[in-house]
């Protein structure tokens, strides 16, 4: 909101409005549900047959009138100031809003700097194209059918000029940015659509610190008369007799506050990567193949949840962003380690290991490989749920620089070779010292003695050393007999030293969210739009299911940003 912002008082509204009452068939594919009550059941009688299909949603909290302690007006109310709601803040900023950004925390979110584009002016700069149709149903091939692609089409159609809204912003910032097209390969064994759409604004403040996409976007609404509102942390949304929804309750440090908006409310409040949860109802996968959670830790949910209880729909299927790259301590295993009710927690904690999503020699407990390893990040992650403890183990030899540049993997895969290139003379145990002195990496003089590290003896030790003989067959060959993975991706192990790493999987984020329309508007379980409630970023949904299409790169934070710019115009009749 403007620092000059007026605070009156507003009458309040304690129903969750007739819509609540569709509240539990909206839910479908995350719990066992209680069968849909009629639209006509009061708001408490919906709330509570939705809280007895799912123990993770429960009910609405009761809030007085007079447990608010304040009260505030805005024109358009956005909630949560992470990637889409610091876009959504400078596009109301940019149209002359009186709007209100709210965070639960202290500060705005971490910025995810990659976002996908397409055929921006930095691609055609590059030369490149992409077949928008081609990717169109390419997106909707990962997601099973089950993406909208009414909504799908919005990101590909507008991201260009969302790009052409926020370059200036960020180069008069003093970023730049890095276009990814070197992507001309097959890879996955098949013909993935690998769209050149990759963007990356980087660069440096006056005192050489990193800059970063949000916190350039906060100094451009600071600049703007506007600013956050910290500490905001979302209670439930209010709505008028009709359903609509006219604005939110938060707690804050001086207890609740009311703000009532004008023109709607958006919700840019993330996943729920830190609700156990909901994680084991909405997406079992994690619970089998995860050993460490990456993403904010106060992503549990909070906007999807309110949403529900307002009538919203959620999406049926879940869709963690996994990352093969939690790595782990030998005999250590996936799965959320946290008792119910509890943040969700996992034995991997250390940082992303970036060099998971090298295509390596993996294999399972037994010694033996189980899939091919040239494949999107999450693809081994859910293959391992098959494996003993849900994790897999890489293995590589002293030539690992070589292998990794003749990869050539893309995304922020990209970041072991860069990293490798980098060090070009400095041995793999030096580059690599951390993870060897905590033990998440294991080094040997021979293949014998990296299986003893790792873990292996008795049958498991044989199979695994039979493994890497075959393995450096395929390699003379140049051919995979196992599991068809491309020539140039595979490798050999034979230079010592050697070795090993356990992984699991690393989740980022949930994509699976609200189901809404081309329009970013809020969907009741009629797919019907909730008048006044918007949703964009990973609270939102309608786009993934089962998976994120990470060869798709950047395709989340792209969607981000793009919806999230365009709820606000919508809201503010700036579309045409």
């Amino acid at each position: 909101m403007k620092n000059t912002a007026t605070v009156s008082r507003r009458s309040f509204l304690t129903g969750a409005g007739a819509l609540a009452g569709l509240a539990a068939v909206s839910m479908a594919g995350c719990a066992p549900q209680a069968a849909a009550p009629a639209a006509t059941e009061t708001a408490s009688e919906g709330s509570e047959l939705a809280a007895t299909g799912s123990d993770w949603l429960g009910a609405a909290p009761e809030i007085a009138e007079s447990d608010i302690v304040e009260t505030r007006d805005t024109e358009l109310l956005i909630i949560g100031a992470g990637n889409g709601g610091m876009a959504a803040a400078a596009t109301a900023a940019d149209l002359g809003l009186d709007f209100t950004l709210c965070e639960k925390t202290e500060s705005i979110q971490k910025t995810r700097h990659w976002f996908g584009a397409i055929n921006t002016k930095y691609t055609k700069a590059a030369g490149a194209e992409v077949d928008t149709a081609k990717l169109l149903n390419e997106f909707t091939r990962y997601a099973s059918g089950q993406a909208d692609q009414r909504v799908v089409r919005v990101w590909i159609d507008e991201s260009a000029e969302v790009t052409d809204w926020l370059d200036p912003i960020l180069t008069a910032a003093g970023m730049t940015c890095a276009f990814d097209n070197d992507i001309d390969h097959k890879t996955g064994g098949t013909d993935f659509y690998l769209a050149p759409m990759e963007h990356y604004y980087s660069g440096k403040d006056e005192a050489g610190e990193a800059l970063e996409r949000n916190k350039v976007l906060l100094a451009y609404i600071n600049e703007r008369g506007y600013d956050v509102a910290y500490n905001h942390s979302l209670a439930r949304l209010v709505q008028d007799e009709s359903g609509r929804v006219t604005g939110a309750i938060f707690e804050t440090p001086e207890g609740y506050v009311q703000i009532n908006s004008e023109k709607g409310v958006l919700l840019t409040t993330g996943g729920y990567t830190s609700n156990a949860d909901m994680l084991r109802a909405c997406n079992p996968m994690v619970d089998r193949c995860v050993t460490l959670q990456y993403g904010s830790p106060s992503n549990v949910g909070d906007g999807i949840k309110a949403a529900l209880w307002a009538g919203a729909q959620k999406d049926a299927i879940g869709a963690p962003m996994i990352f093969d790259r939690g790595a782990v301590l030998p005999g250590e295993n996936a799965g959320i380690a946290s008792e119910a009710g509890q943040p969700a927690t996992f034995n991997g904690t250390d940082k992303q290991f970036n060099l998971g999503s090298q295509p390596l020699m993996k294999v399972a407990r037994d010694g033996k490989r189980f899939v091919n390893e040239s494949t999107p990040y999450d693809f081994c992650c859910f293959a391992a749920a098959a494996n003993e403890g849900g994790v897999f183990c890489q293995v590589f030899d002293s030539n690992l620089k070589e292998d990794v540049k003749r990869f050539s993997t893309i995304g922020c895969s990209r970041q072991t070779q860069q990293l490798l290139a980098k060090e070009e003379a400095t041995p793999l145990e030096e580059i690599y010292a951390d993870q060897l002195e905590k033990g998440t990496m294991v080094m040997a003089d021979t293949i014998d003695e990296l299986a003893d590290k790792l873990g292996f003896a008795g049958e498991a030790k044989d199979a695994f050393l039979a493994e890497v003989e075959k393995y450096n067959g395929f390699y003379d060959a140049q051919k995979d007999d196992d599991f068809g993975k491309e020539a140039y991706r595979l490798s050999a192990l034979r230079k010592a030293p050697f070795f090993g790493i356990w992984y699991g999987g690393s989740l980022l984020t949930t994509v699976d969210g609200l189901r809404i329309n081309a329009d970013m508007q809020v969907l009741d379980a009629l797919n019907q739009p909730i008048e006044g409630l918007y949703a964009a970023g990973d609270c939102s949904g309608s786009m993934f299911a089962n998976n994120y299409p990470e060869y798709i790169v950047g395709c989340a934070c792209g969607r981000t940003l793009t919806f999230s710019r365009h709820a606000v115009r919508h809201m503010a009749g700036d579309l045409a």
